[in-house]
């Protein structure tokens, strides 16, 4: 202690003298500057917004739990001694050359928390540095990846899912805030919904209504039902197993959307089947939320179908403002952006990128999910002449924050887990997709469609989507699903994006072989339903040419 108390002493003298020489001399022109300045900000004037989550405000309503936690610093290196090289350095950005990082705290069950709202006297501003570290190895480890299996004749996608669970706690653990990271990648579902409802046709749609509202229940329902049973005959909880068909119902929405881009398949038959039915899962995403609660016994069976009818009186009323807006104040708004930028695109792009923001963040308000909102935001600018030009405008956003979320998806993916398991997870993964093709094509088939639609939408969904891995950790919130049954169901789902690229690869000899085989008959009348409607106008084109060239000659 005799040590200590000299030190702070010579703090404190050290501390007033650097004050006293940091003071303009008395009698200066900078000292009666100084004085009124004192004089109009006091200390008094420090700006404090009232929050009412506060601390002392939280534990008073009893709205938090008092607890020990650790607030961790970066270390200050203050000897000159040289250390090993680590490849590992090179993504830290723990050193003593750069501003202060943001302080993280560590609770008892070791869960790290980033600071987000730093209290300080004055405002400054604040950097989390660790998150730009982290974006930075994103979009360069996707990039690299894409590149590399573009160069090999595979999938981009799947090199992002790879580069993600290289780069992510599975693999090099580069990544340090994977909350923060995935968040920011959720732009990119968000984007790609809108982009779609951009290319959406209403007209094409009713065509396939049918078979993508009521067959799409109908896949959901299927799904509870045999994996209810099947969890009965096991001798399992049919409640349990009510949620692995709820969680295997899910297809990935990004993953065959990016997929039906790249091959332009978005407007045939099969394609337009498959976006229907991925959009009426988004849209029962919410209805699932709801039913969670009653499989795990935290509410009962009426509390249930109460929720799940608020949410479908709520889905009802907010697609039907968005039909008014889209018909009244949405043409105006798209008119004036437009008008304001006669120069430049700019100001259209943020216009666009925002009224997509903006619906989605409605959407999630109301209950329902971000998807919806940003695919029905899409489907409104569709209904106006400036569909094409918003998608032009969109299209580089959409890319890249795509890719930074199959990215994070991969980076969900532990590379050695898959490994120690993979003859079991390579076994549930085929049994997943034989299953889902099954189901869905049968379901399909129901509908009038053909052998060859049947199959391809069939193996389009056929694997298991990134809802699950939110439906799943609800479902373990409420101790719904076991420790064992909760890693084989995240060990499949994160295996089965992973080979979905490969299925899709495989799409065209299935094809080539039902032909051979003569179990596919390509010039069946409902998949040229459209090539028909397309072949009329290019010949009435074609008439409106040739009348054209008559009236020049004669």
């Amino acid at each position: 202690m005799s040590r200590i108390v000299p030190d702070r002493l010579d703090l404190v003298n050290i501390t007033e003298s650097n004050v006293s020489l940091s003071r303009p001399r008395e009698g200066s022109f900078a000292d009666m500057i100084d004085r009124a300045l004192e004089h109009e900000f006091t200390e008094h004037d420090q700006i404090e917004v009232p929050d009412k989550g506060g601390f002392n405000n939280s534990v008073a309503e009893q709205q938090a739990v008092l607890e020990t936690v650790a607030r961790v610093k970066p270390k200050k290196n203050d000897t000159k001694e040289e250390k090993s090289f680590q490849f590992h350095q090179v993504f830290n950005l723990d050193n003593d050359n750069r501003a202060e990082d943001t302080p993280m705290l560590i609770d008892r069950k070791d869960n790290v928390f980033i600071i987000s709202n730093f209290k300080s006297k004055y405002p400054v501003l604040q950097l989390d540095l660790r998150l730009i570290s982290d974006l930075v190895v994103a979009i360069v480890s996707a990039t690299c990846g894409g590149v590399a299996f573009a160069f090999a004749g595979q999938p981009v996608i799947t090199g992002y899912l790879l580069a993600g669970s290289v780069v992510g706690p599975g693999g090099f653990n580069f990544i340090s805030e994977m909350v923060q990271v995935e968040t920011v990648a959720q732009f990119g579902v968000i984007f790609l919904l809108f982009a779609l409802g951009l290319e959406f046709s209403m007209t094409k749609l009713r065509v396939v209504r049918a078979v993508a509202v009521l067959g799409g229940l109908l896949q959901i329902f299927l799904f509870m039902c045999l994996c209810g049973v099947a969890a009965l005959l096991c001798g399992g909880k049919a409640s349990e197993g009510v949620f692995v068909g709820s969680f295997l119902s899910m297809s990935s929405t990004a993953v065959v959307l990016k997929y039906l881009m790249e091959k332009n398949t978005t407007n045939v038959l099969h394609g337009q089947v498959t976006i229907g039915t991925l959009i009426l899962q988004d849209c029962a995403v919410g209805l699932l939320f709801a039913l969670l609660p009653v499989l795990g016994g935290t509410s009962g069976v009426l509390h249930g179908v109460i929720s799940m009818t608020k949410l479908l009186v709520t889905l009802i009323a907010f697609l039907s403002v968005l039909s008014i807006l889209s018909r009244t104040f949405l043409p105006w708004l798209l008119k004036l952006m437009m008008s304001l930028s006669s120069q430049t695109n700019e100001l259209y792009q943020l216009a666009s990128v925002a009224f997509c923001l903006l619906v989605a963040w409605c959407s999630d308000k109301l209950g329902l999910s971000l998807e919806l909102g940003s695919f029905a935001a899409g489907v409104m600018i569709a209904t106006t002449d400036l569909a094409q030009h918003t998608l032009e405008q969109i299209e580089p956003i959409r890319n890249l924050f795509a890719a930074l979320f199959l990215a994070s998806i991969g980076m969900l993916i532990h590379v050695h887990f898959l490994w120690s398991h993979v003859d079991i997870l390579l076994a549930s993964v085929i049994l997943v997709i034989v299953v889902k093709t099954v189901v869905i094509a049968a379901v399909v088939k129901g509908f009038g469609y053909n052998n060859k639609t049947s199959v391809l939408v069939g193996m389009s969904m056929a694997q298991i989507g990134e809802f699950a891995f939110v439906l799943l950790s609800r479902a373990s919130n409420l101790h719904l699903v076991e420790g064992k049954l909760y890693l084989l169901l995240l060990g499949t789902t994160a295996l089965s994006l992973v080979t979905t690229p490969l299925l899709f690869k495989l799409i065209p000899a299935v094809v080539h072989l039902g032909v051979l085989l003569r179990w596919f008959s390509p010039d069946s009348l409902v998949e040229m339903g459209f090539k028909v409607d397309a072949l009329r106008s290019e010949s009435g084109k074609q008439r409106i040419i040739l009348m054209d060239q008559e009236a020049h000659d004669s």
